[in-house]
């Protein structure tokens, strides 16, 4: 594809993205909800700042993150050292997470929790279950026995945890798996699944989003055990507001440096570890090297353009919409609201595309992108919905993970292996950047204006957007099964045994 035409087609893509959300905003804040129209501009300006940030991102981890994966995950797997691809999995784990933009927005927003912390916490988490998903494609582990046994362990954590901690451990796992992290880690599962030569070694490939949205749980979970919260703190956000347009223009550019800085650390970690292993052992071709090397400087304007867009602009009017619509007694308009933004939302996240296009071409077209998308809409309106509910009733979030991951794992037993996977991966890639930058801060002003608490009632949107999707894609898997006519063509997702395994090493 000529370059100029990869260039136009992925703006085109941003834009069909973003401005669904956008338009449902406009004509709400001009026709409805009063805002400020300083606000209102802001708004506008952080819109097209997403949209050429959110593209150029796309292009520089479709250019460098999925190469990156691919290159390191075959490498490592081809050394046949399993000490090796353990300690690789881990330190890739953590240096992915760390320049996750979703993750970066939802350690922003959750003020009681030291930024930090929670970054370093929920990287580690998945670094750990990177090690996990390794080894699970090597030995041909079946995912569903591996879920059970983790989400035992999450539920019972949470019996025991801080309420506080127990929506942001949820929507941890969520938001780690966003447009940095997911075509890098599938890349690389791809790459260690490629040295195996058996028939489901492709299928096995699934599930590596699915797992790594388990490890931010647990890990913020124990950390609610030890880390004091700071109570005064735990309903505040930082708002922007602007006097004039000339204010309004040096807003942004003040907030520019911080993110130039910010994120050049957060991409710091894995650019230099990809250095490393090309100096000592990828030697990939000069050529080769320029382009991935390209790919990471658009990977990082964008990420600057995404993140100062959506904290300066987009986030501050999501908080004070949320809010007045609450205070002007339009309380009814909040589910519905909610979930017509749901509907779009899901065409907003750009690990949607990847995870879609994967499952068409692996099902040879039995399961299209259409049908996969209108299955995941459906998931993310009905998420939504609840989260709003949420929001207004204060119901615990275990209320709904509970029976919705019992729900989802029941399903697990009477679906094809590979549904399974590819409904747990869709439910981590489902919730990303939009997600976290408008619709999180979306709740928190409205549970602000309810005077719920925040931190126990709006946090827990993203966890909610994760766990539809494990619900809904296994229920199309179990239709599409029951058609005659379409076994033929879904050849990959045939049961295999539990004890297929493969031999790398050699036994003494």
């Amino acid at each position: 594809m000529p370059q100029h035409s990869f260039f136009r087609d992925k703006l085109k893509e941003s834009i069909a993205s973003v401005m669904p959300i956008a338009l449902i905003v406009f004509v709400l804040c001009l026709f409805a909800v009063p805002v400020s129209s300083g606000l209102l501009l802001s708004f506008a300006i952080g819109t097209v700042m997403i949209i050429v940030g959110m593209g150029l991102f796309t292009i520089g981890s479709e250019l460098s993150m999925s190469e990156i994966g691919n290159h390191i995950g075959a490498k490592m797997t081809k050394s046949r050292k399993l000490w090796l691809i353990v300690l690789l999995s881990f330190v890739l784990g953590i240096a992915i997470t760390i320049a996750e933009p979703d993750l970066q927005v939802l350690a922003a927003n959750a003020p009681s929790i030291d930024k930090a912390v929670l970054i370093v916490t929920v990287s580690v988490g998945v670094g750990l279950f990177l090690i996990v998903s390794m080894l699970r494609i090597l030995f041909s582990v079946p995912l569903k026995w591996l879920l059970i046994v983790f989400y035992a362990i999450v539920f019972a954590l949470a019996g025991l945890s801080d309420p506080d901690f127990l929506s942001v451990a949820f929507d941890s796992g969520g938001v780690t798996t966003g447009p940095m992290t997911v075509p890098f880690i599938i890349a690389l599962g791809v790459g260690v699944a490629s040295i195996r030569s058996d028939e489901n070694a492709k299928s096995d490939s699934f599930g590596l989003v699915a797992l790594c949205s388990i490890g931010p749980i647990l890990s913020v979970l124990i950390l609610g055990f030890i880390y004091q919260t700071d109570a005064a703190e735990s309903s505040s956000m930082i708002l922007h507001s602007f006097e004039d347009s000339v204010d309004l223009g040096w807003g942004y550019l003040h907030a520019l440096p911080d993110y130039l800085g910010e994120v050049a650390l957060a991409l710091l970690p894995i650019f230099a570890f990809f250095l490393l292993f090309q100096v000592f052992s990828l030697k990939l071709h000069r050529r080769h090297l320029f382009r991935i090397v390209i790919g990471v400087g658009y990977t990082y304007v964008g990420l600057v353009m995404f993140l100062t867009g959506v904290n300066v602009g987009f986030s501050s009017l999501g908080y004070v919409l949320g809010g007045t619509i609450i205070n002007d007694n339009m309380k009814w308009l909040l589910v519905p609201l909610a979930m017509l933004m749901g509907w779009f939302i899901i065409k907003a996240e750009p690990a949607v595309h990847v995870l879609t296009k994967q499952v068409s071409e692996l099902s040879a077209g039995a399961i299209s992108e259409k049908l996969m998308g209108i299955t995941l809409s459906i998931a993310i309106t009905l998420a939504m919905g609840l989260a709003m509910i949420r929001v207004l009733t204060g119901i615990s979030i275990l209320w709904f993970v509970v029976p919705g991951y019992a729900v989802a794992l029941l399903l697990a037993f009477f679906v094809p292996p590979t549904f399974t996977a590819i409904a747990f991966d869709a439910g981590g890639v489902a919730s990303g950047p939009m997600t976290a930058t408008f619709m999180l801060p979306f709740a928190m002003g409205a549970c602000s204006a309810v005077g719920g608490n925040v931190m126990t009632d709006a946090f827990g949107l993203v966890a909610m957007v994760a766990m539809m999707p494990l619900i809904t894609v296994q229920v199309m898997g179990a239709v599409a099964m029951m058609k005659p006519a379409e076994k033929p063509t879904l050849d990959f997702v045939s049961e295999y045994a539990d004890d297929e395994t493969i031999e790398l090493w050699e036994v003494a």
